[in-house]
């Protein structure tokens, strides 16, 4: 599912909505810490949806499930996390496994009507390391997200189409460097040569790049060099980011 849609811009609207009506109704004004909790939660709540989705396979259980996670969190389940002790992606993780671990007790708790035509036994539940790998992939594709939104807001401010170059190349990877030239001159309006369409095509890398590691850092409050490493290194992303990790210390 892609965060991008306004099912999912829904979903995740609601969560802001919620912290303000909990707030209200405690009487308790917003914290730093609370809004940084609702940040984090805005920001990756499209990884926890995505997960739920893949892992369940059905849209009904994924949003009870996302509804119930969400409620938890700004109900202040999670507020022992600290990102001294661990990273915050950890703390999501073991929350959905225990999450997605009840659900599935209540589920073969209740009696099942049986249904005609109906051999088949259902999905098995899938191991923990392949429930790791899935929440893995899907907090790294929303961190690839973030990127594609900061670098589309980046160019809106500074009219460097690095978001218009990148996303020609990545939509349509079997272009020559003749062809992307010709895509972007039509896309901007201007004309480009070959030797600009790879210029700039190098420089659009180079920033999503940079803001990748800044998301990824963001996620880890306050991380330092080799946290961020070991993070990059865990999200398989360490190769792709060498350079622009490089290039922050000199």
């Amino acid at each position: 599912m892609d965060p991008n849609e306004p099912a999912a811009a829904e979903r995740l609207s609601r969560i802001t909505t919620l912290w303000t009506l909990v707030n209200q109704a405690h009487g308790n004004a917003p914290t730093s810490e609370g809004n940084a909790q609702r940040r984090l939660m805005e920001h990756y709540g499209g990884a926890v949806h995505r997960y739920l989705l893949g892992t369940l396979r059905h849209p009904d259980a994924a949003d009870e499930l996302f509804q119930e996670f969400a409620l938890r969190f700004i109900r202040g389940d999670f507020k022992n996390a600290n990102p001294e002790r661990g990273r915050f992606r950890d703390y999501v993780k073991t929350a959905l496994f225990h999450l997605i671990a009840d659900y599935r007790r209540r589920q073969k708790a209740r009696p099942q009507a049986l249904k005609r035509g109906v051999n088949d036994p259902a999905a098995p539940a899938p191991g923990l390391a392949e429930s790791e790998q899935a929440f893995l992939e899907s907090w790294r594709e929303q961190l690839m997200d973030r990127t594609w939104r900061a670098l589309s807001q980046f160019e809106t401010e500074t009219g460097l189409p690095y978001h218009t170059t990148l996303r020609c190349r990545t939509d349509q990877p079997l272009l020559s460097s003749a062809e992307l030239a010709e895509q972007l001159g039509a896309c901007l309006g201007k004309s480009y040569g070959i030797d600009a369409a790879r210029q700039a095509l190098h420089r659009a890398r180079e920033k999503f790049t940079e803001l990748l590691v800044c998301e990824v850092e963001a996620s880890l409050e306050h991380a330092s060099r080799d946290r961020l490493e070991q993070e990059l290194t865990d999200l398989g992303l360490m190769a792709y980011c060498r350079q622009a990790v490089e290039k922050r210390d000199s």
